[in-house]
């Protein structure tokens, strides 16, 4: 028969470890109730709610319409807890890391690059789906780059387009943006690089829009979009086919669009199994 020592350790391998997650406050000190108190009515008064005991209930104000039914529904906050955020970039921030050193403008920015910087974050717990690229410093930005973001405007787009550079809207699900936010940690706990879910019904018409480059768009139709915001804002598209960095900014080949391009996650696809010596060579 097994002994008490046994039962404990085994009840402690299915138990969960111990991380900052799952750890819960102390439970508060509970108040007692005042129940014998000396004098006639024992501290509870004459008569009324408060010596009967028949408090009423949270929100009730004595028959009048309760506060929260007074105020008017608000349509712009429902369901604004389960809202895809996007931490902002702006492109004056993205000139000053290219400046520094801190991104490499030859390769193709995406969100991997950015993180690394330690200058830009995303908290997928946080319901941060990628980076929002702002226009701020649009008429300072200078580089020419090939960069990936998920949500850019159109005069983002523009400032990107006329320094000779390209973009590109990307979308990303939870699971497939810890292994782009973070690919070391992501390789090391061995599991098999996940292929990445379709936008949602909500964002289907953004990332298959030629004008918001999307990456779901036709390539030829994008082409037609930067032409006309080339004409639209005044500038000059560059020539590609005789850029040295041609090859580089030029628009991805139109594939699986649940995996990725452009050597991202370590250059490997989804489906991918990596051992931590692979991803060290990676």
């Amino acid at each position: 028969m097994a002994s008490v020592t046994d039962k404990a350790n085994k009840l402690l391998r299915t138990l969960p470890r111990i991380s900052l997650g799952n750890l819960k406050d102390i439970a508060p000190k509970k108040k007692k109730r005042r129940a014998f108190e000396k004098g006639k009515t024992h501290g509870r008064g004459h008569k009324g709610q408060g010596q009967r005991g028949t408090l009423p209930r949270l929100g009730f104000e004595g028959g009048n319409t309760p506060f929260y039914l007074r105020i008017p529904k608000e349509p712009y906050y429902q369901d604004h807890h389960l809202r895809r955020q996007y931490p902002p970039l702006s492109l004056l921030q993205l000139q000053r890391m290219i400046d520094l050193g801190r991104v490499d403008a030859s390769r193709p920015i995406d969100l991997t690059q950015l993180c690394n910087t330690g200058l830009y974050r995303v908290e997928v717990d946080k319901r941060h789906f990628g980076a929002n690229l702002t226009d701020e410093g649009a008429d300072l930005f200078a580089a020419k780059v090939h960069i990936e973001v998920q949500w850019a405007s159109e005069l983002v787009i523009a400032a990107v387009e006329r320094s000779g550079g390209t973009i590109t809207c990307r979308y990303f699900d939870a699971i497939s943006l810890r292994a782009v936010v973070n690919p070391e940690r992501f390789f090391k706990t061995g599991v098999p690089i996940p292929l990445c879910k379709f936008p949602p019904q909500d964002a289907i018409e953004f990332y298959s829009s030629a004008e918001s480059r999307g990456y779901l768009a036709d390539p030829k139709d994008i082409e037609l979009a930067r032409l006309k915001l080339a004409q639209k804002y005044g500038y000059t598209l560059p020539d590609l086919s005789v850029d040295p960095l041609g090859p580089m900014l030029r628009m991805p080949t139109q594939g699986d669009p649940r995996t990725r391009r452009h050597g991202e996650v370590g250059s490997h696809e989804g489906g991918w199994s990596l051992t931590k010596a692979h991803a060290a060579t990676s």
